[in-house]
């Protein structure tokens, strides 16, 4: 596995594994990495010759610098499981590399109206941040595939919409959320969680798929569904954050000719804000 931290010896890995024929799958990180990433780096090699990730904690994506300060960095144990994992190359930036000229010089990448609803509402910029350093990693990676994980449902529908937009020949793959036994979406966030607040954890999967039920016995009435969560959310110990019930498609209101549905679901446990999803079928 080959390790590198600057854009040069990056493209000069990028352009040796073209010269060789090889297609590229690319996995994104922020590092902290768990079974759910590792399921990432698997499916981008079923599909691709090489693998590359990147591990990179991107400081435009965070609205809250105590947030950024306390993300869990970890680096060398990061790279022992890409190692083991078989992965070709990582690519392992700091914001000097990635943002020579500092933060509020650099030129952003922002998706209209998809980046500014449902989480996008409350995080204002926190999208345009996502899509300016996947498009700059992607410029630099130059992958045939990239992998994503559903986990984070309505910045997937972002990245495939700056795909578009952008004419960029990458093909997106969503991962389905990895889970651990008792029913918790991995996250890096849950190695933030006391033991005591691990075990209530799970409480908010179960929560969503209450409103799941809810939602298929009465498709049309999404106000009552997430009252519904929001009471059982409360009843776990938790704080309600955002709830959202929506087109899985459109991401926009759910109408009579929905065929899918995505339950968006995010709540505070102590000071860990914990995220989850499911999509529902309704027709």
């Amino acid at each position: 596995m080959l390790t590198v931290n600057n854009t040069a010896e990056l493209r000069q890995q990028i352009r040796a594994f073209k010269q060789a024929g090889k297609t590229i799958g690319f996995v994104p990180t922020m590092g902290n990495l768990h079974q759910g990433h590792l399921t990432l780096v698997r499916k981008a090699q079923q599909v691709a010759d090489v693998v590359v990730v990147s591990i990179f904690v991107n400081p435009l994506q965070f609205g809250n610098p105590e947030d950024l300060q306390n993300y869990p960095r970890t680096l060398q144990q990061d790279l022992a499981l890409l190692e083991e994992q078989g992965t070709a190359l990582v690519f392992t930036p700091t914001p000097e590399i990635i943002y020579p000229q500092g933060l509020d010089k650099h030129t952003f990448v922002e998706v209209p109206v998809l980046s500014d609803m449902l989480e996008g509402a409350s995080r204002p910029g926190h999208f345009r941040g996502v899509t300016t350093i996947v498009s700059k990693l992607f410029n630099l990676v130059q992958p045939d595939i990239a992998c994503f994980g559903e986990k984070d449902f309505q910045q997937v529908a972002v990245i495939r919409q700056m795909v578009e937009d952008l004419a960029m020949d990458i093909e997106i793959i969503p991962v389905p959320i990895v889970r651990e036994e008792n029913g918790l979406a991995m996250s890096s966030r849950n190695n933030r969680l006391t033991e005591q607040e691990r075990a209530i954890a799970p409480r908010l999967a179960q929560a969503m798929h209450k409103m799941a039920d809810h939602l298929l016995a009465n498709p049309l009435d999404v106000k009552s569904a997430i009252q519904f969560g929001e009471a059982a959310i409360v009843d776990a110990q938790m704080k309600p954050d955002e709830l959202f019930i929506c087109d899985a498609r459109t991401l926009g209101e759910i109408n009579a000719d929905t065929k899918e549905a995505v339950i968006l679901i995010a709540a505070f446990l102590g000071q860990v804000r914990l995220i989850d999803n499911v999509v529902v079928t309704l027709k």
